[in-house]
């Protein structure tokens, strides 16, 4: 198994993409941590079908924004298990608005859960994967990071800080053997995908020449990949994962 014996936490994995990882990674043999903020029954049941891949599992209900959360959440997975091995910033949330209606809390609220969160968690881990010399931070941006989107400024612009926030923390961690990566995940088959309306996702399949969406499995692959020992010489990179959508 290709994380065996490795522990991973990852941020907003009740549901979606962060579900997808949080399984394969259990069924590649790492014990995993999760955050979850709202949905308690989803968390619990994630938390028994990892059990039952025979690793450990914590649940934790954590707001990713909040950075003493933040330092709490990983103090307990050290404290539970002497280490972190992979760290997964996944937690994200849309609030979508065209720039001229977009409200400041709709702004401050997609910018705290997307971007804050995820410096929130890799300055908690940084100093931990440091003593051990080794780690592997991967993080999920998205193709509208890199490109745009007309109605998600303030989504972009969260996920496009996530990328030079990859590049940065690679350079300052790699002499310590922390490799930083980041995923920029084109469209989906997540609860946010399937709120659009059958107009808007026709409008999106036409634009991706695979001609079908993605599967949080596909992203979970990737991921896979960049924490385990077949990325050992990556770090500071964005792989998308878009069929070819962009």
């Amino acid at each position: 198994m290709l994380l065996s014996n490795k522990t991973t936490l990852i941020t907003g994995a009740s549901r979606g993409i962060g579900r997808a990882i949080a399984l394969l990674f259990a069924s590649e043999g790492s014990d995993v941590a999760f955050t979850y903020l709202h949905s308690e029954e989803s968390a619990l049941s994630l938390k028994t079908e990892i059990e039952a891949l025979g690793v450990r599992c914590l649940a934790i209900k954590a707001d990713a924004a909040d950075y003493n959360a933040a330092q709490d959440v990983v103090k307990q997975v050290v404290q539970e298990w002497g280490k972190i091995d992979i760290l997964i910033n996944n937690a994200g949330v849309t609030r979508d608005a065209l720039i001229i209606r977009m409200r400041e809390e709709q702004w401050d609220e997609v910018m705290n859960t997307n971007l804050k969160s995820a410096f929130n968690y890799i300055q908690a881990v940084s100093a931990v994967m440091a003593r051990q010399r080794k780690g592997s931070i991967i993080s999920m941006s998205s193709i509208v990071g890199l490109n745009g989107n007309a109605g998600q400024a303030n989504y972009a612009a969260s996920k496009a800080g996530i990328v030079a926030l990859t590049k940065s923390v690679a350079k300052e961690l790699g002499s310590r053997n922390v490799r930083v990566n980041a995923i920029a995940p084109g469209c989906i088959e997540t609860d946010m995908t399937s709120a659009l309306s059958d107009q808007n996702k026709e409008a999106i399949l036409q634009m991706i020449p695979m001609g079908r969406v993605g599967q949080p499995e596909e992203v979970a692959k990737v991921a896979l990949f960049l924490a385990s020992d077949m990325s050992s010489y990556i770090s500071g990179q964005v792989l998308q994962v878009n069929g070819a959508m962009a």
